[in-house]
């Protein structure tokens, strides 16, 4: 498994990221040597890493192990972690799992579970889960440009689409060289083995939340129709605790708005107790 450090010396930060997801796609908060010893990992069969001998073992459970390998691997006894689409999954399986090592989340565009419940929200909520496992199968034969489209679609979770979210385009190209860093990278990616991934991501149960008793914020873009906006603030809801932040970005939040994430962090760390 191939992890990355940017060798700062400030608060540990784990990013659990979006399958398939490079580090470049933090640039703020990657780059803030003095302020965060940031980390992150190549998820099983992508980037870097290899896939496992058993190639059964990609499930949330499997990703949640190999957060905890990396923390271990860095000598970090605890973290705040930031979870970003299917790294919200593992943010908070990680989260219940080992509440001691976690100091808080920050989850970005992504739900604690039944994943596809949060897809494409113009859709009618029974019929997401079989779009999502039929989404999930293309991606093997039209992966880079399915994903592309997919989280660049605007849409709000009570209207449906609305052309309003069109304004958000050509955000992400205010950081043109990182996203064609991030999207050369999902280029190269196996998209039939990715497709198996976003399915395990799709099977994995909604996360009962009212046990975390630590700082968690949740971020959602109105115009993202990979994870609604609606089932991300139903999910802060469920939190103890938690801050709930919408901002006007699609699924590429972390590209779009930068320095908001990194605002978002700073906030969450002075609520933790790092």
């Amino acid at each position: 498994m191939r992890a990355w450090s940017n060798e700062g010396r400030g608060v540990p930060v784990l990013i659990s990221n979006g399958l398939g997801t490079p580090h470049d796609a933090w640039p703020t908060i990657n780059e803030q040597t003095d302020t965060y010893r940031v980390v992150t990992w190549d998820q099983r069969g992508l980037g870097g890493s290899d896939r496992p001998a058993d190639e059964s073992r990609i499930t949330i459970s499997d990703h949640t192990d190999d957060l905890f390998a990396v923390m271990d691997s860095y000598g970090i006894d605890r973290a705040v972690v930031i979870g970003w689409s299917a790294g919200v999954n593992i943010a908070f399986e990680a989260a219940l799992r080992d509440q001691r090592r976690i100091a808080g989340v920050l989850a970005v565009g992504g739900v604690p579970g039944a994943t596809f419940e949060a897809l494409l929200h113009p859709l009618p909520r029974f019929l997401r889960p079989r779009a999502g496992r039929v989404g999930s199968h293309l991606m093997r034969y039209l992966g880079p440009v399915l994903n592309r489209l997919g989280d660049g679609l605007p849409g709000s979770p009570e209207h449906g689409f609305d052309p309003r979210g069109l304004s958000t385009f050509g955000l992400d190209v205010i950081h043109g060289q990182t996203l064609i860093r991030v999207l050369r990278r999902f280029a190269d990616h196996d998209w039939p083995w990715y497709s198996r991934l976003a399915r395990a991501v799709g099977d994995h149960p909604e996360i009962d939340l009212s046990e975390i008793d630590m700082p968690v914020t949740y971020i959602a873009g109105t115009w993202d129709s990979i994870t609604s906006a609606e089932r991300i603030r139903a999910a802060s809801a469920r939190t103890p605790g938690s801050r709930y932040v919408e901002l006007p970005a699609t699924h590429f939040v972390p590209l779009q708005l930068p320095d908001r994430m990194s605002a978002e962090l700073s906030s969450l760390v002075g609520r933790s107790r790092l």
